[in-house]
């Protein structure tokens, strides 16, 4: 062996060496743990998934053109409210989430975060009334959609349905929430 193979400061050298390359390995190990672990986590459920609304029901929004009849989940608790149409892939036509601002007339703020399908917001007065209506919402959007006013609920349907059907700022919308439906 070369003699400046044993100097002090070759060997200094070589353990340099080895202890940054037992780092790397390290370092390499514990993220491969960190990605296991958050594989095995969205195996078992701990990734968000969309959760129906408590409770169905019918509908009707009252057009020029005659009415609509929808199915809608309403959203009454806080958590509800909260998750409304995120994570969901698909909407049936005729389906939409009633959102329950609570006794009274409120202003009401959304946003698209977390939702993967456009849609259209109606932001309903008490007397069941459309106050004002937000069309096709871009999905993931952080943007603020607000009523134009104190409301009592929000609807939110497929994008494009108030365009196809003619609703407009005015059309009565008729559900058990506003002691209207028929």
């Amino acid at each position: 062996m070369p003699r400046s193979w044993r100097s002090g400061t070759a060997i200094a050298n070589r353990q340099r060496v080895y202890r940054a390359a037992a780092l790397g390995y390290e370092t390499g190990m514990l993220l491969r743990r960190i990605f296991l672990a958050l594989a095995l986590a969205a195996l078992v459920g701990l990734v968000p998934r969309p959760v129906p609304a408590a409770a169905t029901g019918a509908l009707v929004i009252e057009t020029a053109g005659g009415p609509h009849k929808f199915q809608v989940e309403l959203a009454t608790t806080d958590a509800e409210k909260a998750e409304g149409l995120m994570y969901r892939r698909e909407l049936a036509p005729d389906a939409g989430m009633l959102f329950d601002m609570g006794p009274g007339e409120h202003e009401a703020t959304f946003w698209m975060k977390n939702t993967y399908i456009p849609l259209d917001m109606l932001f309903i007065r008490a007397d069941g009334r459309i106050r004002n209506i937000a069309e096709r919402a871009v999905p993931q959007s952080l943007a603020t959609i607000a009523s134009d006013g104190p409301v009592r609920a929000v609807l939110e349907i497929n994008g494009g349905t108030v365009a196809r059907l003619g609703i407009k700022p005015g059309d009565k919308v008729r559900h058990a929430l506003f002691g209207n439906l028929n």
